[in-house]
C-alpha cells in the first residue's frame, strides 16, 4: 500500500511539474514573423492606375492635381491575442499571418496605396514591437524612398480600452505614427490600463497559468503549446509610475486610463502621430448607455491629434444616431428597462418577454407573469453586457432583433446610438461660451482585418477567412463557454463568481459573429503619392471613407 501511494504522489507530482511547466510557456515557441517582401509591385500597373483614375476624373469635368489615394488604417496581424486564436488550425484558421503577410496582401492583393498595422496595444510585448517595428520599415523600404512608392506603410497600434460602466468606457483608439526613423518612433506602444482585458477572476481573456497548464495536458500539441506561450509572454511587468518615458525600461508595459493620459504620453514623446477612434456603437464591449459627451471635456479630446474618425469597419456602421436608448440611467446612477420604441426593442425588454411567455406556459397567473417580466428586465439592466445569462437557458434564436438599430445601415452589434458619429458631431463643451468646443472630425472607413490582410474592404467577399465571424469558435477551443442552462420560467441575477465566465462568453460573441463584414476604405484626397503628402491630406481631413 505504502508503494503504490509513493508511486501515486510522485505521478501526481510529475503531472502538477508538467502542467506548470506547460503553463509557463516553456514548451511553445515563438510564431514567426514571416519572409521579407522582395520586390514592389511595377512602374507600369501604378501608371496604368494613374492613367485609369486620370480618366475618369476627365469624364466627370475634375481637373483638380490632386488625386484620390485608398488604404486601410486598422490591420491586426497574429501579433494581436483575437487574431492569433483565430489562426490556430483547431479554430479553422491557417497559420500564423504576420506583418510581413500584411504588407504583402496590401501591395499585391489589395492594391492598397497606404496602410498602417494596428495590432492590440495587450499582445505587443517588446519583442513584437520589434518585429514589427523591422517588418514595417522593410515593407515600405521595398516601395522605395522617392515621391511614388507602389504602397506606404505606416507604424502604429491598437489603445484598446474597455470600461466596466459607462462612466469609465472610452474606446478603442487606433494611434498612427508620421515617421519610421529611430527618433519618431516610442520605446513601447501606450497601452490601455484594462483591467477587464488581463485579470484572471473569469472576467478577463487571460488565464492563470496552471489553467494554460492544464490545457497543455488535456490537449497537448505544438499549436496548444505555441498558444501558451504566446499568452504568458504578454504579461509584461508594468511601468513604474511618475518616471519620464524616455527614462523607463524598455521591457515594461506602459499604461494610461483615458484618453487624456493618452494624449499627455503622446506629447511627452513629440511624435507626429494621429489617433482615431472607432467601434463606438460596438454593443459587444461598450456597456448601455454609453455617450460620448464626457470625451469632449476637458484634455479628453486633441484636436491637434484626433483629426479622423472610423465611421465603417468590419464591425460595420458606426454613423447613424438613432433617439431610441438601449437603458435608461437616472442621475443617482439607478438602471431602468425602457420600452420598445420607433421599431427598436432592447434586449431587457426582450428578457420580461422570454420569462413572461415561459411562465404563462407553465400556468401561472398573468399579475405573477408580469412581475416576473418586470423582475427580468431589472435583472438584465443590472447585467450589462452579460444580460443574457439573465435568463436561463435562451438561445441565440430567443432573442430575435433585440438589441439592434432595425433601419441602420449595415450597423454595429448592439447598436450605442449616443456614440454614433452623428451624436458626436453635435455635441458641443461651453466651457467658454464665446466659443463653444466641438469634435473636427475627417471621416473615414477601414476593415479591421485580423488576419493580415489590409484593404479587404474594396469586395465583399471570403468572410470566413476575411472577417471576425469565426472568433466565438476561437475563443471556445481555449476559454471554454459557460454550459448552458435548463429554462426556467423565471430570471435570474447574473453573478459573474458564479461561474467560469470568460471574455468572450460574457459578450454575446455567438450572436455578434453575424454582423461582421469585410470593411470599408479610406480614400485620402493627396498631392502625391508620398508618405508627406498622405500624412497630410489625413491631417487636413481630405478625406472619405467606403463601404
Amino acid at each position: 500500500m505504502r508503494r503504490a501511494l509513493l508511486v501515486l504522489a510522485i505521478a501526481l507530482l510529475a503531472v502538477a511539474a508538467y502542467v506548470r511547466i506547460a503553463g509557463g510557456g516553456a514548451l511553445g515557441q515563438r510564431w514567426p514573423v514571416g519572409e521579407p517582401v522582395a520586390h514592389a509591385r511595377t512602374a507600369a500597373s501604378l501608371a496604368a492606375e494613374a492613367a485609369a483614375q486620370q480618366r475618369a476624373a476627365e469624364r466627370l469635368g475634375v481637373a483638380a492635381p490632386k488625386q484620390i489615394l485608398f488604404g486601410d488604417l486598422h490591420v491586426h496581424t497574429t501579433f494581436s491575442p483575437d487574431a492569433f486564436m483565430m489562426a490556430l488550425p483547431s479554430s479553422g484558421g491557417d497559420g500564423a499571418h504576420p506583418v510581413n503577410d500584411a504588407c504583402d496582401y496590401a501591395r499585391f492583393c489589395s492594391a492598397l496605396d497606404f496602410w498602417s498595422i494596428n495590432d492590440h496595444d495587450v499582445g505587443l510585448t517588446p519583442w513584437q514591437w520589434e518585429q514589427t517595428i523591422g517588418a514595417i520599415r522593410q515593407c515600405d523600404a521595398v516601395g522605395g524612398a522617392g515621391p511614388a512608392p507602389d504602397t506606404t506603410a505606416f507604424l502604429g497600434w491598437e489603445w484598446t480600452q474597455i470600461g466596466a460602466t459607462p462612466a469609465d468606457h472610452y474606446g478603442h483608439k487606433n494611434v498612427v505614427l508620421r515617421g519610421l526613423g529611430d527618433d519618431e518612433i516610442p520605446a513601447r506602444p501606450i497601452t490601455a490600463a484594462t483591467d477587464q482585458l488581463l485579470s484572471e477572476d473569469g472576467a478577463g481573456v487571460r488565464p492563470s497559468p496552471w489553467t494554460l497548464g492544464l490545457l497543455g495536458l488535456f490537449r497537448p500539441g505544438r499549436e496548444s503549446f505555441d498558444f501558451i506561450r504566446f499568452w504568458n509572454e504578454i504579461d509584461v511587468k508594468p511601468c513604474p509610475e511618475g518616471v519620464p518615458v524616455r527614462e523607463l525600461p524598455r521591457d515594461c508595459r506602459e499604461s494610461v486610463r483615458d484618453p487624456a493620459g493618452l494624449f499627455a504620453k503622446l506629447d511627452e514623446w513629440g511624435f507626429d502621430s494621429i489617433v482615431i477612434p472607432h467601434g463606438t456603437t460596438w454593443g459587444i464591449y461598450t456597456p448601455a448607455g454609453s455617450a460620448w459627451d464626457k470625451q469632449i471635456v476637458g484634455k479628453q479630446y486633441d484636436p491637434k491629434r484626433e483629426t479622423l474618425i472610423e465611421v465603417f469597419s468590419g464591425h460595420g456602421n458606426s454613423e447613424e444616431f438613432r433617439d431610441w436608448r438601449e437603458v435608461e440611467i437616472a442621475r443617482d446612477g439607478a438602471k431602468t428597462c425602457p420600452a420598445p420604441s420607433g421599431g427598436f426593442t432592447p434586449s431587457c425588454w426582450r428578457a420580461g418577454e422570454l420569462v413572461a411567455a415561459r411562465c404563462v406556459a407553465a400556468g401561472e397567473s398573468a399579475e405573477e407573469c408580469a412581475v416576473r417580466a418586470l423582475r427580468a428586465r431589472a435583472n438584465y439592466v443590472a447585467a450589462d453586457l452579460a444580460g443574457h445569462f439573465t435568463v436561463p437557458g435562451s438561445s441565440v434564436e430567443d432573442w430575435l432583433d433585440s438589441g439592434q438599430c432595425p433601419d441602420c445601415f449595415q450597423p454595429a452589434f448592439n447598436y450605442r446610438p449616443r456614440s454614433s458619429v452623428q451624436y458626436i458631431m453635435a455635441l458641443r463643451d461651453f466651457e467658454n461660451p464665446a466659443r463653444p468646443r466641438r469634435f473636427e472630425f475627417g471621416f473615414i472607413a477601414s476593415s479591421d482585418n485580423h488576419s493580415a490582410r489590409p484593404g479587404t474592404g474594396y469586395k465583399e467577399v471570403a468572410r470566413d477567412a476575411f472577417t471576425e465571424s469565426r472568433l466565438p469558435l476561437a475563443a471556445s477551443q481555449f476559454f471554454p463557454p459557460h454550459a448552458p442552462a435548463e429554462p426556467i420560467a423565471e430570471s435570474v441575477p447574473f453573478d459573474p463568481k458564479n461561474g467560469n465566465y470568460q471574455f468572450f462568453d460574457l459578450r454575446e460573441s455567438e450572436r455578434a459573429s453575424s454582423f461582421f463584414l469585410t470593411g470599408g476604405l479610406i480614400a485620402a484626397h493627396a498631392n502625391g503619392r508620398g508618405r508627406d503628402a498622405i500624412w497630410d491630406s489625413l491631417k487636413r481631413r481630405e478625406v472619405y471613407g467606403t463601404s
